[in-house]
């Protein structure tokens, strides 16, 4: 870890440990503990108390609204509300948001994924009106983004592209001879443009409430431990196309990585609960198609990125989304553009 990375962590460890620990109390708590850090944001609990310092190049303005939408009356039950926060500690020169304590979805215990609640979730988020002007939902851009940050861990710079980068099919930053790699940009250049983030959706465009980045570590049980399940993580909602929310564990049934039963059920409930992304009955795909291959690429590219950083081959599961863009890179022209507008 970096000096500043040290600095992040420690601001945000003391901004959490203030919120969450009486004053004149005698302190017992254990230390900070980093969730997560990743280019996209850092993350440290103290207490009951969660701490995100997002992205240095985040949208301020943008992020404010998702914040707000996060606490919006109309979305209780849907999403984790955040707490009040104080000024961005100044060192950190990136925004800073504070957040309840959740349970997590276990890792060890597949079985138990919720991803009927999951679904239950995503269609009453698209279904809600938005309560007031959003930015666009970041789908695409996050697709784009995982790509040129895969890009930038194979140069070896280390340096994190914009947030919003838009990746040229003809950079040569890649090595050319990786089948790996050469497998992720195929399957990236065969997507149609709006999804990766170059030109708008065909059609009129979807203006649902979108999640933008639906995975199972995006719901936590509050109140922790036994609570109904909630979303977090807002920094890519926003409204836009609701099936890019299913892209990601359409992915994952499409490589073998989801289980046809807990497919079957996260569609059955998502549909059962009149989710708009796809029709009521009949074949799903025609609406999920682009978006799940557009999330394979960039599952696929993320960890790259990862193998590249910690210098290890990819695990089995990572082997699987890699060669599900080498079939995608093979689809014929008429299959790979999604939908007529």
């Amino acid at each position: 870890m970096t000096t500043t990375q040290t600095s992040v962590v420690h601001d945000l460890g003391t901004l959490a440990h203030r919120l969450s620990h009486p004053a004149r109390t005698p302190c017992v708590c254990e230390p900070p503990q980093v969730l997560a850090d990743r280019p996209d944001g850092t993350v440290v609990r103290s207490g009951a108390i969660v701490a995100k310092a997002h992205a240095a190049d985040t949208d301020r303005e943008a992020l404010t609204a998702r914040i707000a939408l996060a606490a919006a009356p109309q979305l209780a039950g849907i999403l984790l509300p955040p707490l009040t926060a104080p000024e961005p500690a100044a060192p950190t020169a990136r925004p800073v948001t504070l957040w309840p304590l959740g349970a997590p979805v276990d890792p060890t215990d597949p079985g138990a994924a919720p991803w009927a609640e999951a679904a239950d979730l995503l269609a009453r988020l698209h279904r809600m009106e938005p309560p007031f002007p959003l930015p666009p939902m970041r789908g695409p851009a996050k697709a784009a983004r995982a790509v040129a940050r895969m890009r930038a861990a194979l140069r070896g710079d280390g340096i994190a592209p914009p947030r919003d980068a838009a990746v040229e099919p003809g950079d040569a930053t890649a090595p050319p001879r990786d089948p790996a790699v050469l497998s992720v940009l195929a399957g990236w250049r065969s997507l149609p443009a709006w999804a990766r983030g170059e030109a708008p959706a065909p059609g009129p465009g979807a203006d649902a409430l979108c999640h933008g980045d639906l995975h199972l570590g995006q719901l936590v049980r509050h109140p922790a431990p036994d609570g109904p399940w909630l979303l977090i993580d807002m920094d890519d909602a926003g409204v836009g196309d609701p099936a890019w929310d299913l892209g990601r564990p359409a992915a994952w049934y499409a490589a073998g990585l989801l289980a046809p039963e807990d497919w079957s059920t996260f569609l059955d409930t998502y549909r059962a609960a009149g989710g708009p992304a796809v029709p009521a009955d009949g074949d799903p795909w025609p609406a999920l198609d682009v978006p799940a291959r557009a999330l394979t690429v960039q599952t696929a590219a993320v960890a790259l990125a990862k193998c590249a950083a910690e210098q290890r081959d990819p695990d089995d599961h990572e082997q699987l989304m890699i060669e599900s863009c080498a079939r995608i890179a093979t689809l014929p022209p008429e299959l790979a553009t999604g939908p007529a507008s």
